[in-house]
């Protein structure tokens, strides 16, 4: 019988090389806590739970606390031998404790990737329960930090010349100009690239609702507007939604079902965008993928700022459930280099995903990690 016989954490960070800025916050680096489960047999499987306070509110501090303390003693001892196993022990570390969602879906991928590894097959074919049909490659946009509209354009064509065919400009830091960096990035790349926009909670129901109707006025084809208002006021998202023509997302104010059941009964949102450090879980992000789908709202699946091993495993979701929209998975693009050797790699807009067993994740990329 195979025991999970260790659980470790390591805290890692990993250094941009472009500074990530959002209406919420500026980072140079991705700060994230790395869980290594070790089975009986000495296979491995790896999860990260990715810090990021002014969104999910977790911390380096406390995911490695909630891992060690709580997780980790539902985790020891408990026999991973095949899939009924992975369920019954994932179900447990998920009742352990409240929230606590990027620290549940570090543990979570990290358990997909050991019994994937046992099977000889990956995380997708695993989570999706088809042996074929799964992917090589996927298509992803690429993030333009919020910023001044001169260098947005030049930004967004570099993007371009690199191969990105989605950009996703971060805006909600000043109303009164957001709609001139758009018109920049547009002017910038012409009409055969597609451009979505994130306001990451940076207006107010007024400010939105005027904002995307001049968008729609200047008709710079903007795909989508994603988390106009602040997260809690899903009442307040359905009333722009009301109000504008261009497509809804809801992402920080969609976490779990009981949030994207709100969502579907207000009428708040065209399209959802899942995280698994939003929803704790694999199997749940694509239960919520499969739910909106059905709901008739379009879906993707992003990412936190995580390095390799948290956007391997969302490209695993993505490829056992493929999104209506291009995914947001360029957050390890931005890394200098990967903490660890194997997994995704980048090329252009495309997302190669791993040929080996589970996540295709090798040893730490240097003793440091």
């Amino acid at each position: 019988m195979t025991t999970i016989d260790r659980v470790e954490t390591r805290a890692v960070s990993v250094r941009l090389h472009t500074p990530f800025v959002t209406a919420l916050r500026r980072t140079e680096t991705t700060d994230t806590v790395v869980v290594t489960i070790t089975d009986s047999d000495g296979r491995v499987g790896r999860g990260e739970a990715p810090q990021v306070w002014q969104v999910t509110g977790e911390s380096l501090a406390g995911a490695t606390a909630c891992i060690e303390t709580m997780l980790a003693p539902v985790l020891l001892g408990h026999a991973l031998d095949d899939r009924a196993d992975l369920a019954a022990v994932a179900g447990a570390a998920q009742r352990a404790v409240a929230r606590n969602f990027g620290a549940k879906a570090a543990v979570d991928a990290a358990l997909h990737d050991l019994v994937a590894r046992a099977e000889g097959t990956s995380v997708a074919a695993l989570l999706s329960g088809r042996p074929d049909g799964i992917p090589e490659r996927l298509t992803t946009d690429v993030t333009l930090s919020a910023g001044a509209a001169s260098a947005l354009a030049d930004t967004a064509r570099e993007r371009v010349a690199a191969g990105f065919t989605t950009l996703k400009m971060k805006v909600g830091t000043d109303a009164s100009t957001d709609v001139q960096r758009v018109a920049s990035v547009r002017d910038a790349v012409g009409p055969g690239v597609a451009i979505r926009l994130d306001a990451n909670q940076g207006w107010t129901r007024e400010e939105a609702v005027t904002v995307i109707r001049a968008l729609e006025v200047a008709d710079l084809g903007v795909e989508f507007v994603e988390q106009p208002v602040v997260a809690e006021d899903v009442e307040g998202l359905a009333w722009v939604r009301a109000r504008v023509g261009l497509p809804v997302m809801a992402d920080e104010s969609c976490y779990g079902f009981h949030d994207l059941e709100r969502i579907i009964r207000l009428g708040a949102a065209d399209l959802v965008n899942v995280k698994l450090a939003k929803c704790g879980s694999l199997t749940l992000g694509r239960s919520l993928l499969r739910r909106a789908e059905e709901a008739g709202l379009g879906t993707i699946v992003g990412s936190m700022m995580e390095s390799h091993i948290g956007v391997g495993a969302a490209a695993a979701l993505v490829a056992a459930q493929p999104t209506t929209h291009t995914p947001d998975l360029d957050a390890a693009w931005w890394s200098l280099a990967s903490p660890v050797e194997g997994g995704i790699t980048y090329s252009g807009n495309e997302i190669r995903m791993p040929s080996g067993a589970g996540s295709g994740i090798g040893a730490w990329a240097t003793p440091e990690g």
